[in-house]
């Protein structure tokens, strides 16, 4: 007891970057075997916090929609999230499209070849999309994990306890316990967090290694640094605007920021994105609980604006098309809207892609030139989605009264088990 009591004490961040440098080390000395034996620790983390995701909306959702001040005070909140999601996201799409101008990292390429295995996903159309966010069967929703079908059966069962007024007091009471109890199952979940990233970079480099990705250094190096400059500059500049202090917000979005990079993916990552922004940056927890799942399901600056984006300037360049006006124009238009689609688990990215490239009459070949890196490409794309669904909670919540200026200025780095024994009396 006394070693875990002082594992505990080591900052939460400090756990993760040990298991990220370990398992690197492990990966690159153990090479191939590596999957074979560190890839089940890194499955086992992401199978748990998968396990807990639903549950975790579900009932949050019910707790946080049947605690607000009616409808219209939901309906406002949405509206003005929905706003923030879409101008961040038309700003990624500039950022992408500008690095990759400078850059140029389709220029030279030869000798590249197509994944043998590539095909083409079906893009789903955006009426579909709208269609597939209600449920035939709620219940099969629940089950597989659907999220958007979960927020959006949840929601109507927290209206519906709201129109009941008085007579459904016991059920909102059991849902905001249920919701307690599911926040306490993920701390517990969390604290599997350094083990997972071990295992997870661990394979990751003994399956890869250096040598596939260095014909393809140059996009890599353009995806990471289009990420970074929308997350420091753009993120930064919109909370300064609200005179927020940046350095605490990526003090506190640290643990989201930390699992998204090694779990590439946004529902893995959302129940740690919850606790960041509600634990550490003072965000109203009702409305976090609303804000941050759905930021997960359609809130892609990663996914859906920078990579795609990226990618259609790759492309053009690689088969040495030139790009028109209205090509730039239907890139932006498409990139922005159907980011709203991109679903949060790893590998979607393609789909978007393809969605954009076949808008913009581009050839749908050059994304088979990028299957085989897109592992890495993942990693930075997701951490940047999760920074911007924890964002844009931070600066509504900012604008409507529901931050908690106390919390956000004194942001902690921790969102594990150590924070309430430290707090213990």
């Amino acid at each position: 007891m006394k070693l875990v009591a002082a594992w505990l004490r080591i900052p939460f961040w400090q756990r993760v970057v040990a298991g990220f440098v370990l398992g690197a080390v492990a990966g690159w000395l153990m090479g191939p075997a590596a999957g074979t034996w560190l890839k089940p620790l890194g499955d086992l983390y992401v199978t748990l916090i998968k396990m807990i995701a639903v549950p975790l909306v579900f009932f949050a959702v019910i707790n946080a929609v049947s605690s607000l001040h009616g409808q219209k005070s939901v309906a406002a909140l949405g509206g003005r999230t929905f706003l923030w999601f879409a101008a961040t996201a038309a700003l990624a799409v500039c950022v992408g499209l500008a690095v990759g101008w400078v850059v140029q990292p389709g220029k030279g390429l030869t000798g590249l070849m197509m994944a043998p295995d590539y095909q083409v996903r079906e893009v789903p159309t955006p009426v579909q999309v709208l269609l597939d966010i209600v449920p035939a069967n709620p219940f099969k929703a629940l089950t597989e994990g659907k999220i958007l079908q979960v927020i959006f059966f949840a929601g109507l069962l927290g209206f519906a306890l709201v129109k009941l007024g008085e007579r459904s007091a016991g059920l909102r009471k059991l849902a905001g316990e249920a919701s307690d109890t599911m926040v306490q199952v993920t701390r517990f979940v969390l604290e599997m967090t350094p083990i997972g990233t071990f295992g997870l970079i661990g394979s990751l480099v003994g399956t890869y290694g250096f040598e596939k990705l260095l014909p393809l250094g140059s996009y890599i190096g353009a995806l990471y640094l289009a990420c970074a400059l929308h997350i420091t500059v753009v993120y930064g500049s919109l909370l300064l605007a609200h005179g927020l202090n940046p350095w605490k917000f990526f003090r506190g979005a640290a643990p989201g920021m930390q699992v998204a990079f090694v779990s590439s993916s946004s529902f893995a990552s959302m129940p740690v994105a919850l606790r960041s922004v509600t634990h550490n940056l003072g965000v109203d927890k009702d409305y976090a609980a609303f804000a941050v799942p759905l930021g997960a399901s359609i809130k892609m600056d990663g996914c859906g604006a920078i990579y795609p984006a990226l990618t259609s300037i790759f492309v053009a360049q690689y088969f040495g098309l030139d790009l028109s006006m209205n090509q730039y124009f239907v890139i932006l238009l498409a990139s922005v809207l159907g980011s709203f689609g991109t679903a949060g688990v790893p590998g979607t990215a393609t789909v978007m892609v393809t969605l954009v490239l076949s808008a913009a009459n581009l050839p749908l070949e050059g994304i088979g030139l990028l299957v085989a890196i897109d592992r890495i490409l993942d990693m930075m794309r997701t951490m940047t989605n999760v920074t911007g669904q924890m964002l844009v909670p931070v600066l509504v919540a900012k604008e409507t009264g529901l931050l908690d200026r106390e919390v956000y200025e004194s942001a902690s780095t921790n969102v594990g088990l150590a924070d309430d024994a430290a707090s213990a009396p």
